[in-house]
């Protein structure tokens, strides 16, 4: 049996794209071979709220499967929308890595061993809006590229510090960059970060295939991204949106848990909400707590344009 993967060409799409092909080629007799291709968000270095956000980076994977060129597509699922497609249906999440922000920073200096006024990098408004909460004194720069050219701009001295995903720093090879690890006290991540998605068109999908790929979907990693991505859905922001979720399963009860906030521009503000519910339904919890944050007001406060400064 052989499996086409399509995949965006950055180190890290290409890193974990492989990591589902060796996950495949080990749990069966498969032989997996790579589709690369370029997607919007590739093309341009503009911010990703600036050219629309939601979608950028998966259009053009997504293409590459309907058009046959590919039997799957993986994504990093925080990149994914949520809004259901017509004809791809998302096949499994994988084990997920860690949720988490870290920061790395010029003498490994932690967030508040920064100087007063450091310069520090990120392209999300959901971290910036943060970091501003945390030192309203920073400088925060918007800044976009992969994830070594970010850790340049600190090697260079151009920035003091840069806000990254964990996650992606592990699957490159380059925990050793870490300077601190944000947790959710400090920063709530993305609403499915850390976590793949691998999409198929099922009705292209031959019944072997179909069990292979079935075989990496992870509980529990499924239903906590399941009600992270219900929140954001139900809010009806983007990707990009000054927001972040984080649910998990709690040891010994099985319970999932979902915490969630929504960011005014530059920090201003903050509605926060948080509840507790089945593994089987996670779409409605993800909605109660939504619908938690939108009685505090977060409507008006979402669709507030995050203003770089």
């Amino acid at each position: 049996m052989t499996v086409t993967i399509a995949t965006r060409g950055s180190a890290l799409a290409r890193t974990q794209s492989a990591l589902v092909g060796a996950a495949l080629a080990d749990a069966s007799d498969v032989e997996v071979g790579y589709h690369i291709v370029s997607t919007q968000g590739d093309q341009t270095t503009a911010l990703l709220d600036q050219i629309g956000g939601t979608g950028v980076f998966v259009v053009a994977v997504r293409e590459a499967v309907l058009a046959g060129e590919a039997d799957l597509c993986v994504h990093s699922l925080k990149d994914l929308p949520t809004a259901a497609h017509d004809r791809l249906s998302l096949a499994a999440v994988p084990s997920r890595e860690s949720p988490w922000d870290v920061l790395v920073s010029a003498g490994d200096a932690g967030l508040t061993e920064l100087p007063i006024g450091a310069s520090v990098g990120t392209g999300s408004p959901r971290r910036a809006a943060q970091l501003q909460l945390l030192r309203p004194d920073l400088h925060v720069v918007p800044i976009r590229g992969n994830v070594p050219s970010r850790i340049e701009k600190v090697d260079s001295g151009e920035l003091a510090a840069v806000v990254l995903a964990e996650a992606g720093l592990h699957r490159l090879g380059l925990s050793h960059r870490i300077s601190a690890l944000l947790g959710h006290q400090e920063m709530l991540p993305a609403p499915g970060q850390g976590a793949l998605g691998i999409e198929w068109a099922e009705d292209q999908i031959g019944a072997d295939l179909a069990a292979a790929v079935s075989a990496l979907d992870h509980g529990d990693s499924r239903a906590a991204v399941a009600a992270e991505r219900a929140t954001l859905s139900r809010l009806e922001v983007g990707c990009t949106a000054p927001m972040g979720a984080w649910a998990t399963v709690e040891v010994g009860t099985g319970a999932l848990t979902l915490q969630a906030a929504v960011f005014g521009p530059g920090g201003s503000k903050v509605l926060r909400a948080s509840g507790r519910g089945s593994v089987a339904e996670p779409t409605s919890l993800g909605v109660e707590v939504a619908e938690e944050l939108l009685s505090q007001g977060a409507a008006q406060l979402v669709g507030e344009k995050y203003q770089w400064v």
